[in-house]
Protein backbone atom coordinates (compact mmCIF):
# COMPACT_ATOMS: atom_id res chain seq x y z
CA UNK A 1 0.00 0.00 0.00
CA UNK A 2 1.18 3.39 -1.06
CA UNK A 3 0.82 6.64 1.13
CA UNK A 4 -2.26 8.87 -0.61
CA UNK A 5 -0.07 11.95 -0.40
CA UNK A 6 3.23 11.35 -0.92
CA UNK A 7 2.92 7.84 -2.66
CA UNK A 8 5.66 6.41 -0.22
CA UNK A 9 5.03 2.81 0.67
CA UNK A 10 3.35 2.64 4.35
CA UNK A 11 4.89 0.84 7.18
CA UNK A 12 3.10 -1.67 9.36
CA UNK A 13 2.98 0.19 12.83
CA UNK A 14 1.15 -0.12 16.52
CA UNK A 15 -1.41 2.13 18.34
CA UNK A 16 -2.71 0.86 21.62
CA UNK A 17 -2.45 -2.67 20.11
CA UNK A 18 -4.24 -1.93 16.77
CA UNK A 19 -1.94 -2.51 13.40
CA UNK A 20 -2.12 0.54 11.13
CA UNK A 21 -0.40 1.61 8.44
CA UNK A 22 1.76 4.98 8.73
CA UNK A 23 3.52 6.87 6.04
CA UNK A 24 7.35 6.67 7.12
CA UNK A 25 7.57 10.37 5.26
CA UNK A 26 4.71 12.28 5.44
CA UNK A 27 3.62 10.23 8.66
CA UNK A 28 -0.02 10.18 7.75
CA UNK A 29 -1.57 7.00 9.35
CA UNK A 30 -4.03 4.51 7.32
CA UNK A 31 -6.95 2.75 9.01
CA UNK A 32 -8.66 0.18 7.54
CA UNK A 33 -12.60 -0.05 8.10
CA UNK A 34 -13.42 0.24 12.11
CA UNK A 35 -9.60 0.75 13.30
CA UNK A 36 -10.12 4.48 13.95
CA UNK A 37 -13.03 3.62 16.41
CA UNK A 38 -10.54 0.70 18.02
CA UNK A 39 -7.86 3.26 18.30
CA UNK A 40 -9.97 6.12 19.83
CA UNK A 41 -11.71 3.64 22.18
CA UNK A 42 -8.49 2.34 23.37
CA UNK A 43 -6.79 6.06 23.99
CA UNK A 44 -9.36 7.24 25.78
CA UNK A 45 -12.18 4.79 27.50
CA UNK A 46 -14.05 7.38 28.00
CA UNK A 47 -15.02 7.96 24.40
CA UNK A 48 -15.66 4.58 23.87
CA UNK A 49 -19.40 5.24 23.67
CA UNK A 50 -18.59 8.80 21.47
CA UNK A 51 -18.58 6.93 17.68
CA UNK A 52 -16.40 9.13 15.34
CA UNK A 53 -19.21 9.59 13.14
CA UNK A 54 -18.50 11.35 9.79
CA UNK A 55 -22.23 11.44 8.70
CA UNK A 56 -23.87 12.16 11.82
CA UNK A 57 -23.96 16.44 11.20
CA UNK A 58 -24.43 17.06 7.40
CA UNK A 59 -24.51 20.35 8.38
CA UNK A 60 -21.08 20.81 9.80
CA UNK A 61 -19.07 19.40 7.22
CA UNK A 62 -18.02 19.64 3.50
CA UNK A 63 -17.29 17.15 0.92
CA UNK A 64 -14.54 17.46 -1.64
CA UNK A 65 -14.50 15.52 -4.87
CA UNK A 66 -11.33 14.00 -4.89
CA UNK A 67 -8.27 14.30 -2.16
CA UNK A 68 -5.95 10.86 -3.36
CA UNK A 69 -6.32 7.24 -4.22
CA UNK A 70 -7.32 4.63 -1.34
CA UNK A 71 -3.99 2.75 -0.40
CA UNK A 72 -6.19 -0.49 -0.04
CA UNK A 73 -8.24 0.00 -3.30
CA UNK A 74 -5.82 1.71 -5.28
CA UNK A 75 -8.49 2.14 -7.94
CA UNK A 76 -10.71 4.05 -5.64
CA UNK A 77 -10.36 7.98 -4.67
CA UNK A 78 -9.88 8.89 -1.58
CA UNK A 79 -13.00 11.86 -0.44
CA UNK A 80 -11.93 14.76 1.91
CA UNK A 81 -14.70 15.19 4.57
CA UNK A 82 -14.40 18.05 7.27
CA UNK A 83 -14.56 16.50 10.72
CA UNK A 84 -17.01 18.57 12.43
CA UNK A 85 -15.78 22.29 14.35
CA UNK A 86 -11.94 20.64 14.12
CA UNK A 87 -11.34 21.49 10.61
CA UNK A 88 -9.05 18.21 10.38
CA UNK A 89 -9.43 16.82 6.77
CA UNK A 90 -10.91 13.09 7.03
CA UNK A 91 -9.57 11.37 3.73
CA UNK A 92 -12.54 8.81 3.04
CA UNK A 93 -12.89 5.65 1.02
CA UNK A 94 -16.57 4.66 -0.05
CA UNK A 95 -15.84 1.85 -0.90
CA UNK A 96 -13.70 0.17 1.54
CA UNK A 97 -14.41 2.76 4.46
CA UNK A 98 -10.87 3.19 5.02
CA UNK A 99 -9.64 6.62 6.82
CA UNK A 100 -6.51 8.46 5.98
CA UNK A 101 -5.23 10.96 8.49
CA UNK A 102 -2.73 13.59 7.68
CA UNK A 103 0.29 13.93 10.79
CA UNK A 104 -1.39 15.45 14.30
CA UNK A 105 -5.27 14.87 13.01
CA UNK A 106 -6.05 12.03 15.20
CA UNK A 107 -4.76 13.71 17.82
CA UNK A 108 -7.06 16.99 17.09
CA UNK A 109 -10.12 14.28 16.69
CA UNK A 110 -9.45 12.67 20.39
CA UNK A 111 -9.29 16.30 21.65
CA UNK A 112 -12.31 17.60 19.62
CA UNK A 113 -14.18 14.59 21.64
CA UNK A 114 -12.73 15.28 24.96
CA UNK A 115 -13.76 18.61 24.55
CA UNK A 116 -17.84 17.93 23.82
CA UNK A 117 -17.22 15.13 26.41
CA UNK A 118 -16.23 17.53 28.76
CA UNK A 119 -19.05 20.46 27.90
CA UNK A 120 -22.41 18.24 27.62
CA UNK A 121 -25.17 19.36 30.17
CA UNK A 122 -27.15 17.02 32.61
CA UNK A 123 -29.81 17.39 30.06
CA UNK A 124 -27.46 15.83 26.91
CA UNK A 125 -25.88 13.24 28.98
CA UNK A 126 -29.26 11.54 30.04
CA UNK A 127 -30.65 11.67 26.00
CA UNK A 128 -27.26 10.04 25.68
CA UNK A 129 -27.92 7.33 28.41
CA UNK A 130 -31.42 6.37 26.93
CA UNK A 131 -29.31 6.13 23.31
CA UNK A 132 -27.16 3.67 24.52
CA UNK A 133 -29.93 1.80 26.65
CA UNK A 134 -31.84 1.50 23.19
CA UNK A 135 -28.39 0.55 21.41
CA UNK A 136 -28.01 -2.28 24.43
CA UNK A 137 -30.98 -3.78 22.97
CA UNK A 138 -30.95 -3.87 19.83
CA UNK A 139 -27.02 -4.72 19.64
CA UNK A 140 -25.88 -3.00 16.52
CA UNK A 141 -22.23 -3.84 17.68
CA UNK A 142 -22.85 -6.66 20.00
CA UNK A 143 -24.03 -7.27 23.29
CA UNK A 144 -20.44 -6.66 25.46
CA UNK A 145 -19.47 -3.71 23.46
CA UNK A 146 -23.35 -1.93 23.89
CA UNK A 147 -22.73 -2.47 27.73
CA UNK A 148 -19.56 -0.68 27.80
CA UNK A 149 -20.65 2.49 26.14
CA UNK A 150 -24.30 2.27 28.11
CA UNK A 151 -22.00 1.67 31.44
CA UNK A 152 -19.29 4.37 30.81
CA UNK A 153 -22.27 7.18 29.73
CA UNK A 154 -24.08 5.57 32.79
CA UNK A 155 -21.31 6.74 35.18
CA UNK A 156 -20.17 10.10 32.89
CA UNK A 157 -23.71 10.89 33.95
CA UNK A 158 -23.67 10.27 37.79
CA UNK A 159 -20.03 12.72 37.71
CA UNK A 160 -22.31 15.32 35.63
CA UNK A 161 -25.05 15.65 38.20
CA UNK A 162 -22.81 15.34 41.24
CA UNK A 163 -20.69 18.17 39.90
CA UNK A 164 -23.77 20.10 38.50
CA UNK A 165 -26.05 19.50 41.77
CA UNK A 166 -23.78 20.39 45.21
CA UNK A 167 -26.75 19.35 47.04
CA UNK A 168 -27.25 15.68 45.71
CA UNK A 169 -23.28 15.39 46.03
CA UNK A 170 -23.18 16.43 49.73
CA UNK A 171 -25.89 14.12 50.50
CA UNK A 172 -24.58 11.20 48.68
CA UNK A 173 -21.18 12.10 50.58
CA UNK A 174 -22.90 12.18 53.96
CA UNK A 175 -25.08 8.80 52.90
CA UNK A 176 -21.62 6.88 52.32
CA UNK A 177 -19.86 8.18 55.99
CA UNK A 178 -22.56 7.26 57.68
CA UNK A 179 -22.16 4.61 60.77
CA UNK A 180 -24.65 2.53 58.72
CA UNK A 181 -22.25 2.24 55.83
CA UNK A 182 -19.31 1.29 57.86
Amino acid sequence: MNCPKCRTELHEKTIHEIAVHECPSCEGIWFEKDELRQVKDRTDADLNWMDVDLWQHRDRFNVAKESGQCPHCEDEVLHAITYGDTNVQVDYCNTCSGVWLDKGEMEKIIEALEEELLTQSTSEYLKETIQEAKELLKGKQGFLSEWRDFTTILRLLQYRILANHPLVRDSVVSFQASPINK
